[in-house]
């Protein structure tokens, strides 16, 4: 036990070690260079990406693919929108204080050309599985397709570590559905997590199809119903929104004295929070987004890219930030509670019944939390995909990412939530490298994609777009590594 405990405080103090300045210096560094690179894009496009993403969620695709557009941008949202955007923005207010929501705007800037460039190069470089049928594309799949054999090692350690933190991941989510029901229902945590891991198996058997046609249903339907609810508190307390901005613009850049219940944050925590909960939710700069947005019927990469950056905006600019106000317009972000019971205190000072705020975070919290165990475990199925295990590998993946729901219900993971972040950490770096180093390659979709616009003429398929433009490493020079590890 004493070595176990030894390797998670490893793990968290590398955690809280990358992401403070290292990463908001690397994400940085890459955003401001795609940015440049690709004309500010994000920004140039942002209305032409309105409507050609949230403008056509009806829209059926074109080309290859598994699903439409619009459920496998929903299947990609089922995973940001999740704890993160209800309870992890309320532990960075209450631990990095006011100035840590800045921080998190500003990751989510930086994370709109960051998430276009990644489900870009995902469907530049997917492949189809000869067995399922289904079209897998991401991190592994760009490596290996767009930087070459020299770099698979890179593409283990990405899919290794992503596998385990997926496995995991069930464990976060299960708890905060079973706290929330606990307090509203008052339901045994057994019961919650038995349930929740037997719906998972549910829907993960069904495969691609039952986990976005699930995505499209609940996504949509749970996200409008949180933020009416969240505009209504809003309204409730507009004598609140001035001075609520003022302290996050303010402790953005100065820290929060100690008040109340907080125990004060310095500049540094703000940033630590912020970041960290910041792309826990948006998920921009992992290489996530990409497993899901691979198997959409698109005839151009950059058409499904489009949707990384709408996904961005939504989670985090729109969602997280209704999750902000109602903890900062409430007046109740420094009394010492933090997570879901802050956010849920928040509801409740508005709706003036602890037992109606109650009923509703459980709700939105059990449906968004759900959707994301049953998408992180079929992630972590695709990065095993990646390593070549196929079969009763993913199954008996699956029924271990099921108990860990049961795990995390029952109160036995507390330190996952910090250590979770050792994960993403370590994902984001290798994912960051290797975007940076296919910038070149996303240029040339993205100005492909400009002229397509002005003449009006499409490819028949995304694989043929890519043919085309050649971006794949040269086909000689990989049958004759093909040939060498045949011999």
């Amino acid at each position: 036990m004493e070595f176990f405990g030894l390797i998670a405080k490893g793990m968290m103090a590398f955690a809280d070690f990358i992401w403070g300045w290292p990463l908001l210096i690397g994400t940085s560094f890459v955003a401001v260079f795609l940015s440049i690179r690709l004309g500010f894009f994000q920004f140039a496009f942002f209305g032409h990406v309105m409507k050609n993403t949230f403008g056509k969620i009806f829209d059926k695709g074109s080309g290859d693919g598994n699903i439409k557009p619009f459920k496998a941008a929903c299947t990609a949202l089922a995973s940001t929108l999740g704890v993160g955007n209800i309870a992890g923005v309320s532990v960075a207010i209450a631990t990095g204080g006011p100035g840590a929501v800045f921080w998190m705007w500003f990751i989510a800037m930086l994370g709109l050309i960051v998430k276009f460039s990644e489900v870009t190069l995902g469907l530049a470089y997917r492949e189809k599985d000869p067995v399922s049928g289904v079209w897998h594309g991401g991190f592994p799949w760009y490596v290996k397709n767009g930087l070459g054999k020299n770099w698979r090692w890179l593409s283990a350690i990405w899919a290794i570590v992503m596998a385990a933190g997926m496995m995991f991941a069930p464990s976060i989510q299960a708890a905060e559905i079973s706290n929330a029901i606990n307090t509203a229902f008052a339901v045994n945590p057994y019961i919650v997590g038995i349930t929740v891991a037997v719906l998972m198996a549910a829907v993960l058997l069904g495969g691609l199809k039952s986990i976005s046609n699930f995505a499209n249903l609940v996504v949509p339907f749970m996200a409008v119903i949180y933020i009416v609810g969240a505009i209504f508190v809003i309204i409730v307390n507009a004598s609140m929104i001035p001075s609520a901005f003022a302290m996050i613009f303010e402790d953005a850049f100065t820290g929060t004295a100690a008040t109340g219940g907080f125990a004060g944050s310095t500049v540094m925590l703000a940033v630590r929070w912020g970041l960290a909960r910041g792309i826990y939710s948006n998920e921009a700069g992992t290489g996530t987004a990409p497993l899901a947005h691979s198997s959409a019927s698109v005839n151009h990469p950059v058409k499904q890219g489009l949707w990384g950056i709408f996904e961005v905006f939504f989670d985090t600019i729109v969602v997280c930030t209704m999750t902000a106000m109602v903890v900062m317009t409430s007046g109740l972000w420094n009394t010492g509670i933090s997570g879901a019971a802050l956010t849920t205190a928040g509801f409740s000072s508005a709706f003036g019944s602890v037992a109606v705020g109650a009923v509703f975070i459980s709700v939105i919290i059990t449906f968004f939390a759900f959707t994301t165990c049953v998408v992180n475990v079929y992630y972590g199925g695709i990065c095993l995909n990646s390593l070549g295990l196929e079969g009763a590998w993913i199954k008996i993946y699956y029924a271990i990412g099921c108990a860990w729901a049961i795990v995390g219900a029952i109160g036995a993971a507390k330190t996952l939530w910090s250590s979770f972040d050792f994960f993403y950490g370590t994902c984001v770096v290798c994912n960051l490298i290797v975007v940076f180093l296919l910038s070149g390659k996303v240029k040339i979709l993205v100005d492909d994609y400009k002229q397509r616009l002005q003449d009006g003429k499409w490819d028949a398929s995304a694989a043929d777009c890519v043919a085309r433009l050649g971006i794949w490493r040269d086909e000689v020079t990989l049958n004759m590594e093909k040939e060498v590890e045949h011999k």
